[in-house]
This record gives C-alpha cells, sequence and structure tokens, in this order.
C-alpha cells in the first residue's frame, strides 16, 4: 500500500488527489493543491496555495515558493541532461507567483552544491525547457517551446519567443526581447529587440519599455546607449569607455555597462 504523507508537514487548507503520490517527508504548504497523478518527491518542498495540475512530476532537491501554478505533464526538478552528472546534491530554487504551463521540465543543476533559480511572476508556455544552472530573473516570459541550453542567463523582464534555442552560457539582458524562432548564440544586451536566424539586432525594445512605465525621456537616452553600441563601429571596450565617460543617466547606463563587463561570449550583433 502507499504510504500517505506525512500529516504533520502539510498545511491545513491542503488537498491532495487521492491518485497522487506524494512522499511522507515532502513539505506541503498551507492551501496547495495537487492533482491525479501527479507525483511529488523526497526533498521538495512546496510554499503555499500552489496548484499542481494532473500528471506532474516535481522531483530532486527542490525548493518552490508561494502561488506556483504547474498544468498537466510538467517535469519540475528532474535530473540534467548533461553526461557530466553523476546523481551530486544540487538543486532547484523557484521563487513565487510563476506559471509553468503543460509539459514544462526544468532540471536540478549538474555541480555540487549548485543551483538552478527561477525568480517571481515569470510566465513558461507549454514545452519549455530550463536545463541546468540556469537562472532566470523575475517577470520573465518563455514562449512555447523556448529551449534554454546549460548555464543560461535570462534578466529581469526578458522575453524569449517561441521555439528559440538559446546556446549555453549565453546571457539574455534585462527587458529585452527575443522573436519567435530565431537562434542564439551569444549574448543578447539589455533593452534590445533582436530575430532571426541568423539573429539581428533590430533597434531597442520600445514597445516593451513604454509598457513597463519607461518615459520618453528614458526610451531617448537608451536609444542614444544603443547608437553608441550599434553604430559607431566601435568594440566594446571604446563602447564601455564612451558609457562610463558620457552624459548617460543611471540606473540603465550602469545596466548596461555592467553587462558589457561582465560579456563572456559576445554579444549579439
Amino acid at each position: 500500500m502507499q504510504e500517505r504523507v506525512n500529516v504533520a508537514r502539510i498545511g491545513l487548507r491542503t488537498k491532495i488527489h487521492p491518485t497522487a503520490i506524494v512522499h511522507p517527508w515532502a513539505k506541503i504548504g498551507d492551501g496547495v493543491k495537487v492533482g491525479p497523478y501527479s507525483v511529488i518527491g523526497e526533498h521538495v518542498e512546496l510554499g503555499d496555495n500552489c496548484v499542481i495540475g494532473p500528471h506532474v512530476v516535481i522531483d530532486g532537491r527542490t525548493t518552490i515558493g508561494r502561488n506556483n501554478s504547474f498544468s498537466h505533464g510538467a517535469a519540475i526538478g528532474t535530473e540534467p541532461q548533461d553526461l557530466r552528472y553523476e546523481r551530486q546534491v544540487s538543486y532547484l530554487q523557484i521563487g513565487d507567483d510563476n506559471t509553468f504551463r503543460e509539459f514544462t521540465t526544468v532540471n536540478v543543476a549538474t555541480r555540487q552544491g549548485a543551483k538552478t533559480i527561477i525568480g517571481s511572476r515569470c510566465y513558461l508556455m507549454a514545452y519549455a525547457h530550463v536545463a541546468h544552472d540556469c537562472v532566470l530573473g523575475d517577470n520573465v516570459i518563455l514562449a512555447n517551446s523556448v529551449n534554454l541550453a546549460g548555464f543560461v542567463t535570462v534578466d529581469d523582464y526578458a522575453i524569449i519567443g517561441g521555439v528559440t534555442p538559446v546556446h549555453q552560457f549565453v546571457r539574455v539582458g534585462k527587458h529585452s526581447f527575443v522573436g519567435g524562432g530565431s537562434r542564439i548564440e551569444r549574448d543578447i544586451p539589455p533593452f534590445v529587440k533582436v530575430a532571426g536566424n541568423p539573429t539581428r539586432v533590430y533597434g531597442i525594445n520600445s514597445v516593451g519599455l513604454e509598457r513597463r512605465g519607461f518615459s520618453q525621456e528614458k526610451r531617448m537616452m537608451i536609444k542614444s546607449m544603443f547608437n553608441v553600441l550599434y553604430r559607431n563601429d566601435l568594440n566594446v571596450s571604446q563602447v564601455l569607455e564612451q558609457l562610463k565617460n558620457g552624459s548617460f543617466e543611471d540606473p540603465e547606463r550602469k545596466i548596461l555597462v555592467d553587462f558589457l563587463e561582465a560579456c563572456e561570449r559576445g554579444i549579439t550583433k
């Protein structure tokens, strides 16, 4: 007979479907709903008011915050798809208010003690994949069938369109927009709009910036930085010199300067 969940580790308003399998040592918050045939592993910690749909697997050393929703078929905290992985103790950390649609997959990290991290208020559409050691900021959107390879970083408010693979170790900057069907092999600077295979830069993400409350003055300043980065035939060192010595105001200048200084794969041209 299936061992039942430890009552001391679940909230009073939690509802677990009779066909679900919840490990007796899993920690289940108050108001959690676990749907039919879902499986919750031994080391999982689920925050309050999470909704687990049918046929969902949440495993690994996975810590999940409040108010997260997992649609049917999602596989969260599973082992990384990495030949170097030898069952090291690694983790997945998820914030609050995220949505994981049908058949999304998120892996724990590869290295001993490392974490795959997803922030808060992210929206991962159907069949999106977040590989080992990725880091997603807050308010990130991954459209259908976006595939992030290992060690990818996606900063706050970035949006990646559907059916887009992102190469390992790539970083996608804040407030950037990647069109659907693209192929991302190099870093995407903050505030820009890119698309295509090979990927091309099409200017700043003006629509997204306006929707997030950036004033016209701020958008014009960001466009001026974009012109320095892309329209003056300068290398990254020269761009950094101009940005640091120029008249651009913080905090947007600091976001771009910090990004370029940390860039290792080179930026999308």
